[in-house]
């Protein structure tokens, strides 16, 4: 086998060497293409060399000294060559460049001093799975559902929606329960025999073949990654988050993620992977207390606005508007979900989603939500706008009637 062409990218000369002798002694990697330093925008001479080689994976070398300079040059690299491959290298003891460097298109973050045997076991994995990478269209929208307080109803929001976007999309959606005791399962009525946990065990030589076997197949079609079933403290690192969300993006088109009853970095980490976090409350005063500083705690440090609110079980409150629940949280309203405890108490104790049954309010407002998921714009920093699908009255011609058709007792709010 003549090995994957790779392309090595420092501002470190010596860095160049050493990386060279790890990828050859790989025995899976060759190097057609090295350079001291980094491209510096999309019309960089160093891009068309890139790909005048033929290059499969670019290897990119983070000098902690210099992480925004690499983190760009990822950027330049992903947005402007759609067939290759970026593996970043840095230092593990810096989250924040982790998530940075996986959110600007790096496939894989491997540690600094890597071995050669590090570098086989990630081009095993890219070699495993580039077929069917070759064959998608993009990387999935990741969305994550957290409470504001326990019993909120993250969970009931996460299955649903799932359930929704599945049924929207005609498939290829995926629910990944990330809390401590994965009640999900229970939602959807099934007995997975592995999960989160066995992902993050087998990290190592996770691939898309061992993935589906993980997985749990539910009605409709839906997969899920189930969650513990005994109370398990999942405390991954970045690096190992990162690696497992890149190779579900890579094969889903919409990825959901339950993160009931998490406030901790774990819950950080997977917010900052993702499009949307879907923070579920009430509007009694403790709900929309907790609301904004779990609001806070999310976005603290990631200069980015993500996070949207979700009323849970609504009822209209005379004389409390829309625009007080925003400056109670500091936090921008999204979706209302319509009280309707009839419906949903028996629909978890059967295991059959409200989303699957089409006579009910409660199923239409969980559908309509997905609608308008899927149809957000992507702002350039990944997050989404959910003004063109949900905007002002007469901005929205294309979905307005479809909106209104499957929702009657909540409302989208701008």
């Amino acid at each position: 086998m003549p090995g994957i062409a790779v392309t090595l990218l420092s501002e470190d000369k010596e860095r160049l060497a050493v990386l060279q002798q790890r990828l050859e002694t790989s025995q899976l990697g060759r190097t057609v293409f090295s350079h001291f330093n980094f491209p510096s925008g999309p019309t960089d001479a160093v891009l068309r060399q890139i790909q005048d080689v033929h290059s499969e994976v670019v290897l990119v070398d983070i000098d902690p000294r210099g992480v925004q300079r690499a983190i760009e040059a990822i950027e330049v690299i992903h947005s402007t060559t759609s067939e290759i491959v970026i593996f970043a290298i840095g230092e593990m003891n810096n989250p924040a460049t982790i998530v940075s460097a996986m959110r600007a298109g790096a496939r894989e973050y491997l540690e600094r001093n890597v071995t050669a045997e590090s570098i086989a076991d990630a081009f095993s994995r890219y070699a495993a799975t580039r077929n069917k990478t070759r064959g998608t269209s993009g990387r999935a929208r990741v969305f994550v559902v957290t409470n504001a307080k326990g019993g909120a109803g993250a969970t009931t929001v996460a299955v649903n929606t799932a359930i929704a976007l599945q049924e929207l999309q005609q498939g290829n959606v995926l629910l990944v329960d990330m809390a401590p005791l994965g009640h999900s399962s229970l939602h959807l009525n099934v007995r997975p025999a592995f999960g989160v946990v066995d992902a993050l065990q087998n990290l190592h030589r996770l691939d898309t073949s061992l993935l589906d076997g993980l997985m749990t197949q539910c009605k409709g079609g839906l997969q899920l990654l189930a969650g513990p079933q005994q109370p398990y403290s999942v405390a991954p690192t970045a690096a190992e988050m990162a690696r497992l969300f890149d190779l579900l993006v890579g094969h889903f088109r919409y990825v959901v993620v339950d993160c009931s009853n998490r406030v901790d970095a774990t819950a950080r980490l997977v917010a900052d992977l993702s499009n949307a976090v879907l923070l579920v409350t009430q509007t009694d005063v403790v709900s929309l207390w907790s609301a904004g500083r779990i609001r806070t705690f999310l976005e603290e440090g990631a200069g980015r606005d993500r996070v949207r609110l979700v009323l849970n079980r609504y009822k209209k409150i005379p004389g409390f508007t829309d625009e007080d629940v925003e400056k109670a949280t500091n936090c921008k309203l999204l979706w209302k979900v319509p009280n309707n405890f009839q419906s949903i108490a028996p629909a978890i104790d059967k295991g059959i989603p409200v989303a699957l049954q089409d006579n009910q309010d409660i199923g239409r407002s969980f559908r309509a939500l997905a609608l308008a998921l899927a149809e957000a714009e992507t702002t350039p920093d990944g997050a989404l706008d959910f003004a063109p699908s949900l905007g002002e009255a007469g901005s929205r011609k294309k979905s307005s009637g479809r909106l209104l058709n499957l929702s009657t007792a909540r409302g989208p709010v701008v």
